[in-house]
C-alpha cells in the first residue's frame, strides 16, 4: 500500500521581508579578535552567531556551538584563542530575493543556524533559524484568520 504524502505549501516571502521587519543592522567580529571578546559581544547584542569580516569581506561565522565544540570541549582559553582559529570559514549565505521556503530548505538540509545575507558582496543582513520560524508562523496566524472570516464565523480559541 503506498502512502501519500500531503502536499505542504512552502511559506510565502523572502529573506528580504524578514530584513524588513527586523532591521538590516549586522553585528560582526573580526579574525584576529579574540574568542572571549566574539562571546561576550554575542552576550550584549543577544545573538548567537557573529559574521567574521574582514573589513567589508566576510571570511567565516563564529557562533555558540564553536565555542562550544570548539574552544569549552577541547580546554582551549578563549582570551588567547583568536575567532579565527574557531570560525567556519565556508559560510552559507543567501541573497534578498531567497525565498523563506528554501531558507528553511538550507538551514534544515546544511544544520546551520544563521545565514548571512549578501548582496552584491556586501553584507546586508543575517537571518536566524528563530527569525525563519517566526515569519512562518506569522503567516500562519494570517492565514487562519483569513480562512475564519472566509466561512464567516468565529470558531473559540
Amino acid at each position: 500500500m503506498k502512502t501519500e504524502l500531503m502536499h505542504i505549501p512552502k511559506p510565502a516571502g523572502t529573506v528580504a521581508d524578514i530584513l524588513e521587519a527586523k532591521g538590516t543592522e549586522v553585528y560582526a567580529i573580526g579574525p584576529r579578535e579574540t574568542v572571549y571578546d566574539a562571546v561576550v559581544k554575542m552576550n550584549e547584542m543577544r545573538v548567537g552567531a557573529l559574521p567574521v569580516m574582514e573589513g567589508p569581506k566576510l571570511v567565516g561565522i563564529v557562533s555558540e556551538r564553536d565555542y562550544t565544540r570548539r574552544v569549552m570541549l577541547l580546554g582551549r582559553n578563549s582570551r588567547d584563542t583568536p575567532v579565527a582559529d574557531i570560525m567556519t570559514a565556508e559560510v552559507i549565505t543567501v541573497a534578498p530575493g531567497t525565498s523563506l521556503g528554501e531558507c528553511m530548505h538550507i538551514v534544515t538540509r546544511s544544520n546551520v543556524r544563521h545565514l548571512p545575507v549578501v548582496e552584491e558582496g556586501q553584507v546586508v543582513g543575517l537571518v536566524s533559524i528563530g527569525d525563519l520560524v517566526s515569519a512562518v508562523v506569522a503567516q500562519q496566524v494570517e492565514t487562519i484568520a483569513s480562512l475564519k472570516s472566509f466561512i464567516g464565523s468565529d470558531y473559540p480559541n
